[in-house]
């Protein structure tokens, strides 16, 4: 969605917030820094940004790697994402692949800079000089597909000294066709206010964005300052110098600060929207919001809100997607990459499942795993037997491990109900990889279960997955056909199956079970998140590859360095052990409405552990 049109509906609600806000983040040197920007993207989609923005270099590594970040972003963390692109010194060449990947990413908002003149002050020597010779460009060849950003500078620029002319240059930006103005950032309150008032004489009516830098550490404040040719107010130094040497102390007085001054933002009347240079950093920008009380403010935002029990792509072709079986539940990103050509099969609403892509692991990504060598090591450490591996997930499930090969983030808060009889579990033999508790009639505005349009009731019937030892796999076989014997009103449906594709179930081949479900006023009822045949088995496949992988990256110099030889080929003939003795499992309890207990209470009578 265009970020105008997504500041003109959060604003024009019944309830509008004070002010909406976005973040920046920078493209990091490494892989491992990619992947935990990631993650520090994913923790702060739930503080419900407007949109996010992403810094562009064109050509070479850095273009690459934000053209993978902007499509990630986009397509599967469901943040909307603008893309900074550059033109000085860049043929055309370079502009166009930029923007067709944005536009096959489902990118919609561009922020068109002219970029840095060359360090040699030679003249540039790309097809573009300046940002509106960008805008017209772009809008040229794509008409009014991208929302268009233009950066401006509140207290001037350093290669134009006439405030008169940079107004100008401003004006031609947005007659070129540009849609809303970033600033650069700033601290002098009162200047930029005023410099809002020039806009709007000069005839500028689109949208004003300021740039907010909080204040981190105290030289990190000073040199941002003096880099981008900033006035600091004085008495940002009368409050910051006395402790410039605590780092702490620093933080606390600089979000008071910046606290301030983004709230007289707000109440000029200018400003209805916050953009925090991040540094791909979220602390700082967290005290922010909570100083400013604007999270809960948007949070509550109708414009803003969960519709689906998971996190929704927002790429194009995806948009209409209401539906995605279980098993991917923790593992968004290899879902979304297993199923990236899903509209090639338009007889699937998340790909057809008869297509012989579906379940070609190669469709995941190269790497299963989502941590390098060294942080698997560290999260997960060097498990000799089941008991070490069973440790892990007990330590998952009580947050003291952040992820789990099959799970990319955190135990979320919705598994607190089951927590307990999770951890037992795991310490019988059965190791979890994922549950849902039974729910019947939640309210839809429940803050921890709740999805979907207000004044709605969503359901969920329980859901056990696990790996188990395939000797006690035929007693759990049992166990349930006679539970389904004794109580059919509560019938109890699995598949089974082990590393080579072996299947056992009581469902049929065409079965799709809806395990959560939604029922809102005035709309047909929504059953997102099912279980099944065909992706259970692309699911088992990907499941014993993350197996497989954890043994070879463990075998890498990273880890020979770290561990010795003979605990990693005692841990290496443990996993494909494993791998070979266990069989993948889900149980449902289609009786919605009974105890959680009832599949756990079956489980654990099923003898001792393997």
């Amino acid at each position: 969605m265009k970020i105008a049109e997504k500041l003109k509906q959060a604003h024009s609600c019944a309830n509008p917030p004070p002010a909406t806000f976005s973040f920046e983040f920078f493209v990091p040197k490494t892989s491992q820094g990619v992947q935990n920007l990631y993650d520090r993207m994913d923790r702060m989609y739930d503080l419900n940004p407007i949109f996010i923005d992403i810094t562009w270099n064109a050509g070479g590594r850095s273009s690459l790697l934000t053209n993978e970040m902007v499509y990630t972003a986009q397509l599967t963390l469901g943040l909307e994402t603008c893309m900074h692109l550059t033109c000085t010194n860049m043929p055309v060449s370079y502009i166009d692949e930029a923007l067709d990947k944005a536009y096959k990413a489902g990118c919609q908002n561009i922020l068109a800079l002219r970029g840095d003149p060359p360090l040699d002050g030679s003249e540039s020597t790309g097809d573009f000089r300046y940002a509106k010779d960008l805008i017209a460009y772009i809008r040229k060849n794509y008409g009014d597909h991208f929302n268009i950003g233009i950066a401006a500078y509140p207290e001037g620029h350093p290669e134009e000294a006439n405030s008169a002319n940079l107004m100008q240059y401003l004006k031609e930006k947005t007659d070129a066709g540009a849609d809303f103005i970033i600033t650069q950032m700033f601290y002098d309150v009162e200047n930029f206010i005023s410099w809002c008032r020039e806009i709007r004489a000069a005839g500028i009516h689109i949208p004003i964005i300021p740039g907010i830098m909080p204040i981190l550490t105290y030289s990190a404040f000073v040199r941002r300052a003096k880099w981008s040719q900033v006035k600091v107010p004085q008495h940002f130094f009368d409050a910051l110098d006395p402790v410039k040497d605590d780092d702490f102390v620093v933080r606390e007085i600089g979000t008071q600060l910046v606290a301030e001054m983004c709230q007289k933002l707000i109440d000029s009347g200018f400003v209805n929207h916050l953009h925090f240079y991040t540094m791909n950093l979220e602390r700082s920008t967290i005290m922010l919001l909570e100083t400013l009380n604007l999270i809960e403010c948007v949070k509550e935002n109708e414009a803003v809100g969960d519709v689906l029990p998971w996190r929704k792509s927002l790429h194009p072709n995806r948009s209409k997607e209401a539906i995605r079986p279980i098993f991917w539940q923790n593992r968004k990103y290899s879902y979304i990459s297993r199923t990236s050509g899903w509209d090639e099969f338009p007889n699937g609403r998340w790909g057809d499942s008869r297509s012989p892509a579906f379940g070609d692991i190669d469709l995941s990504a190269s790497e299963l795993l989502r941590q390098s060598p060294k942080r698997a090591l560290e999260l997960w450490g060097c498990p000799q037997e089941v008991k070490d591996l069973a440790n892990i997930v007990v330590k998952y499930l009580k947050n003291d491990v952040k992820a789990l090969p099959w799970s990319d983030g955190p135990i979320g808060s919705d598994t607190d109900i089951l927590k307990e009889s999770l951890i037992k579990l795991n310490e019988n033999g059965f190791i979890t990889l994922n549950s849902q508790p039974a729910l019947s009639a939640v309210r839809s505005n429940d803050k921890i279960h709740g999805w979907g349009p207000k004044n709605g009731f969503v359901y969920q019937k329980q859901y056990l997955e696990f790996l188990v030892h395939k000797d006690l796999a035929l007693k759990l076989v049992d166990a349930v056909e006679d539970h389904n014997q004794r109580d059919p009103t509560g019938l109890i449906t699995f598949y089974l199956v082990d590393k080579e594709g072996r299947l056992t179930t009581n469902s049929k081949d065409d079965d799709i079970n809806a395990v959560t479900w939604g029922v809102f006023p005035g709309e047909e009822i929504l059953q997102p998140t099912i279980v099944e045949k065909v992706s259970f088995l692309a699911w088992k496949d990907e499941v014993y590859s993350l197996l497989d992988e954890w043994v070879t990256i463990f075998h890498l110099k990273a880890i020979g360095e770290l561990v010795a030889p003979e605990k990693v080929e005692a841990f290496s003939k443990f996993l494909t052990g494993f791998g070979n003795d266990y069989v993948l499992c889900n149980l449902v309890n289609n009786d919605f409405t009974s105890d959680n207990n009832v599949m756990f209470d079956l489980l654990h009578g099923l003898g001792a552990s393997h």
